[in-house]
C-alpha cells in the first residue's frame, strides 16, 4: 500500500512540473490518504501484536 502512495506522489510531482495542476492536486491527495491509511493499519497491527503476546 505504501508503494501506491509513493507512485501517486511521483505522479503528482511530475504533473506539477509539467503544469497539470488538477492532476497534481488529485494525485497528491490520493497519496496523502493512502499514506495515512497505511499508517493507521501499521498502528492497529502493532497494537494487535502486543495484545496477542499478553
Amino acid at each position: 500500500m505504501l508503494y501506491y502512495a509513493l507512485i501517486f506522489l511521483v505522479v503528482a510531482i511530475i504533473a506539477g512540473v509539467l503544469g497539470f495542476g488538477g492532476i497534481a492536486g488529485a494525485s497528491a491527495g490520493i497519496a496523502q490518504i493512502l499514506f495515512f491509511l497505511f499508517l493507521a493499519f501499521l498502528v492497529i497491527s502493532l497494537i494487535a501484536g502486543l495484545m496477542r503476546r499478553t
